[in-house]
């Protein structure tokens, strides 16, 4: 049996601090970066270890199981992705918050993920006969003149109603209607 991944997030047996940079201990310390031949022999031979010590490995790594019916292959994926980050860094904080901000609108259907609105971007949008124009700024959005906080906002100002920005703006895509099933016979 090829010993468990080193420098995984297990802690140790005395109850101490964990021995990976930044995880607890002494924050002062910088563990040696490996080799990128390590890491790349490392992340090679996790296609030979058995799936037991595969899953074993991600326990070291997340301190609880692998997600059920996680196959092989995305078990060999993910600890591979472990390794990389460990060896190289992850991705910045700035970055996990966007993909964190992303994931949560992402769950209730909101956002496309693909979609950044940056500044300088110009919205139209038809309504009842009347073009309406948006400037996206760094701090808001602009129509006719007036600087607002959300498009949210705009969108009620235009309707009189109350109306989701993005949606009104086409920025979203609308989740399907379910239909019942005697509805197709």
């Amino acid at each position: 049996m090829r010993p468990a991944i080193r420098n995984a997030s297990a802690r140790q047996h005395s109850g101490g601090p964990s021995p990976v940079a930044g995880r607890g201990g002494n924050r002062n310390e910088r563990a040696r970066k490996p080799d990128l031949s390590e890491i790349e022999d490392e992340i090679a031979g996790l296609l030979d270890r058995p799936t037991p010590e595969l899953r074993h490995a991600w326990r070291e790594f997340h301190r609880a199981g692998p997600p059920l019916g996680l196959s092989r292959d995305l078990l060999i994926r993910a600890l591979a992705y472990e390794l990389q980050e460990h060896a190289h860094g992850g991705p910045s904080l700035a970055l996990r918050r966007r993909l964190q901000s992303l994931a949560g609108a992402s769950e209730k259907g909101a956002v496309d993920p693909g979609l950044v609105i940056t500044a300088g971007t110009t919205l139209v949008r038809q309504w009842r006969g009347h073009t309406h124009t948006v400037l996206v700024h760094k701090d808001g959005f602009e129509h006719e003149g007036q600087l607002y906080r959300s498009l949210t906002a705009i969108a009620e100002r235009i309707t009189e109603a109350h109306w989701s920005g993005p949606r009104f703006f086409g920025l979203t895509k609308r989740a399907p209607a379910s239909s019942p099933a005697w509805a197709g016979q």
